[in-house]
């Protein structure tokens, strides 16, 4: 049995990690998964008030906690042809964060020059607007730039019928506008080792979440430019290795694989039926050893749609192993039916 003081830092943390999730119901929440009464639940969620750990607003019967930021700092980047991302990072950032467990340093300098590296490179902006904010728990990063718009961009460069399909050529990886200077890794790694990974650009929002790995389109308020938003658990398990191991195989210890929400390919709640669809889907899958098509949240597929990615393209392409995933029985069926004429 834990003694008081272990049970007491249990019960605080567990009111950080889910505070701002249940706002009004974490003291019921608290006293009914560690059985205290409420009374007990209330003293703790007022010492981390004390502590400057929570913020707390409303009477007593309609009060709401939640995480306190603790440091929060901007800034403004200028977008020159001298603007290098790793000074940046060394002079203005990293001092922000020096306190942190390696892992989350060497993840936050990774996503951090990557992100702004992109849009050094590729915005077309003037400037971009740098937010730190820390809490008890974690580190959230905005870079918001005054560009095109990465979706916009991405869909002009590569001729796409809309910027959403924008989206889905980003979540495969190896996507870039500019080839001869970079890999196209950056923003999929990148998604890969964030808590949270969101894009907004233009009337489309994308996100990335772990370790669930969903990811979601949605129509929003249109944003001009670019905003990338990140954010990690100071005491994270993920490593960047780790990232890189998952989606790398082969002697040459490349970027070989790739996970794709195949739900992304769609508009709105349209069915999966058609060859365009498909293969819209498919585009680039050439470049990697193994697509793993991730099926969560499709409920069925056509038999043309089927039969465009796991018959021609499968036959064409003989290299690019295809596995699929998270698939329900129709779409089990669906596979199986249009395999199995060989």
């Amino acid at each position: 049995m834990p003694g008081t003081r272990e049970r007491g830092r249990a019960v605080r943390r567990f009111i950080l990690e889910r505070v701002d999730s249940n706002r009004k119901s974490i003291a019921q929440l608290t006293a009914t998964h560690f059985d205290i009464s409420r009374q007990a639940a209330h003293k703790h969620l007022q010492r981390l008030v004390r502590e400057g750990l929570l913020t707390v607003e409303g009477t007593t019967r309609n009060r709401r906690y939640a995480l306190a930021v603790l440091h929060e700092e901007s800034i403004f980047v200028p977008l020159t042809s001298t603007t290098a991302e790793d000074r940046v990072w060394r002079e203005q950032i990293a001092p922000l964060l020096s306190d942190l467990p390696q892992r989350a340093k060497e993840i936050w300098q990774y996503g951090f020059t990557e992100m702004l590296n992109n849009a050094i490179d590729h915005s077309s902006g003037t400037i971009v607007y740098v937010s730190v904010e820390r809490t008890a728990l974690s580190v959230r990063i905005y870079l918001i730039d005054d560009g095109e718009g990465i979706f916009r961009k991405i869909q002009r460069e590569l001729d796409l019928l809309d910027e959403r399909h924008s989206v889905l050529e980003l979540a495969k990886g190896k996507l870039t506008t500019d080839p001869d200077h970079h890999t196209g890794e950056g923003i999929f790694f990148t998604s890969r080792m964030f808590d949270e990974f969101y894009i907004r650009s233009g009337e489309v929002f994308f996100s990335h979440q772990n370790p669930i790995n969903e990811d979601w389109i949605l129509e929003t308020s249109p944003l001009s430019g670019t905003g990338v938003f990140l954010t990690l658990s100071n005491d994270t398990e993920r490593t960047t290795k780790e990232v890189f191991d998952e989606f790398a195989s082969g002697a040459d210890y490349g970027f070989s694989k790739t996970v794709v929400p195949v739900h992304l390919v769609r508009y709105g709640d349209e069915a999966l039926i058609s060859r365009s669809q498909a293969k819209r889907l498919l585009t680039r899958f050439e470049r990697f050893r193994t697509v793993i098509l991730d099926f969560e949240g499709v409920e069925q597929i056509g038999q043309g749609f089927a039969d465009e990615v796991f018959r021609v393209f499968a036959r064409a392409h003989p290299d690019t192993e295809l596995v699929s995933i998270n698939e329900n029985a129709q779409v089990r069926a669906m596979i199986g039916r249009v395999n199995s004429t060989g």
